[in-house]
């Protein structure tokens, strides 16, 4: 079931959604089924309650259960008011109408929450990374979904600077995922590097993704996504593969920005659902490619205060560095989660370490409540956001200025084709 508008002022509309989403269940029956629907947290956005209510409506009298999980991965958790605003709920409708949905978090920190469903070979890991890695890799996941009939991922699909494009299944990987497996995934994209994965669908990320899930045998469909300013572009619902493949292609077109020439300072204003620099990061994901070499970009978020909410420890601890930096001297590390040396590498960006001498290939500064001192404490430049007048940064691409709003979404590219790379 597809219904996808390509031009730039055209939308699905909600009546049009309604109708998709209303055939699909026509032509397949859930009567007494008991659904779990994965949802994403409040860090991705779209008019994700809109779907959910008319998958509600489309099973309220068939179905006899539909819940919800939140695939945090590592994010917080998020209260009970947060997922009803992610639904679009109001105080009155969760006390009647959506009174018997349950809520759940993704639990990552607790090791009950999980079940191994099985384990990739050293010799799978190493087709797979395409030689990088040879390792196995124990497959878990939240075992919530086995107290279910069938579950359903909803969620968008946008350029991801770890896998290449989200949604599909990695809402299941990291979404729901154990913390093995989210490390190497994460570690995996980080040494292949941002530039390189972001935007490209098969990238050895995403084989690992489907890989994983392909262990998984309880049914389960997918109602993908794809937004522009919070407006429907495309709805995917079946099959998660293919679903996820033709929403990637169609975010391929809405969500990538080609520019003729790169910029020496780019201010990023990062949106509001950003809480921290763990997932305002996507502010220079998303940049990175058309900074200039020795170039500056700023994360412009004054609302936000914290490193990680859930990670900061670490981040204070090992800082904020290029791959090479941890490659180089991965012995220092052995106690260091891999996904947070990939975090930190991302934020970080291109660059490299050698004789003991690091050199990041641009400069990344954060405007941001954060203080001078702990900025320079991970690594980081730092600017006072209110010394920061966005109205000095606008109009001046001619001479490399750039200002972008709402960044972390959309990909911007060098329509030259350039990727930045170690080889700079």
């Amino acid at each position: 079931m597809i219904i996808e508008r390509q031009n730039e002022n055209d939308f699905v509309t909600n009546d049009e959604a309604r109708e998709a989403i209303a055939e699909f269940f026509a032509r397949n029956d859930y009567a007494d089924k008991r659904i779990l629907l994965i949802i994403p947290d409040n860090t991705r956005s779209g008019p994700i309650g809109d779907i959910f209510k008319t998958i509600y409506d489309c099973l309220n009298q068939k179905a006899k259960a539909i819940d919800c999980l939140v695939a945090l991965g590592t994010h917080q958790p998020m209260t009970e008011e947060q997922i009803c605003v992610r639904l679009g709920m109001t105080t009155d409708e969760r006390r009647g109408k959506f009174a018997s949905v349950k809520f759940f978090n993704h639990e990552w920190g607790r090791k009950e929450t999980f079940t191994s469903i099985g384990k990739i070979s050293a010799d799978e890991i190493g087709q797979i990374s395409e030689g990088l890695f040879c390792e196995e890799v124990d497959v878990t996941i939240n075992k919530l979904i086995f107290d279910y009939d069938e579950f359903f991922i909803l969620g968008p699909v946008f350029p991801h600077e770890v896998v290449g494009f989200s949604g599909g299944h990695k809402y299941i990987f990291p979404g729901i995922a154990g913390e093995e497996i989210i490390n190497f995934f994460h570690w995996l994209g980080a040494v292949i590097t941002n530039p390189c994965i972001n935007g490209n669908k098969w990238t050895p990320t995403r084989r690992l993704v489907e890989k994983a899930a392909s262990f998984i045998k309880k049914p389960r469909k997918l109602f993908a996504i794809v937004t522009t300013e919070n407006k429907l572009k495309g709805i995917f619902i079946g099959d998660c593969v293919q679903a996820w493949e033709k929403a990637a292609e169609l975010s391929e077109k809405v969500h990538i920005i080609y520019k003729t020439r790169p910029y020496k300072t780019i201010l990023g204003i990062a949106p509001e659902m950003y809480e921290d620099i763990w997932t305002a990061g996507k502010v220079m994901y998303k940049l990175e490619p058309i900074v200039a070499d020795g170039g500056m970009l700023i994360i412009y978020a004054p609302h936000i205060s914290e490193i990680s909410y859930t990670h900061g420890k670490i981040i204070d601890k090992i800082g904020y560095h290029s791959r090479d930096y941890f490659l180089k001297q991965m012995d220092q590390f052995p106690s260091i989660p891999r996904g947070v040396m990939a975090h930190s590498t991302h934020v970080k960006g291109i660059g490299t370490y050698i004789d003991g001498i690091e050199k990041p290939r641009i400069n990344v500064v954060l405007a941001t409540g954060i203080s001078r001192q702990r900025c320079r404490e991970v690594n980081l430049g730092y600017m006072n956001p209110d010394q920061i007048d966005i109205a000095n940064y606008k109009n001046k691409e001619d001479k490399g200025i750039l200002v972008v709003h709402n960044a972390g979404e959309m990909l911007y590219r060098l329509s030259s084709g350039y990727i930045p790379t170690i080889n700079w």
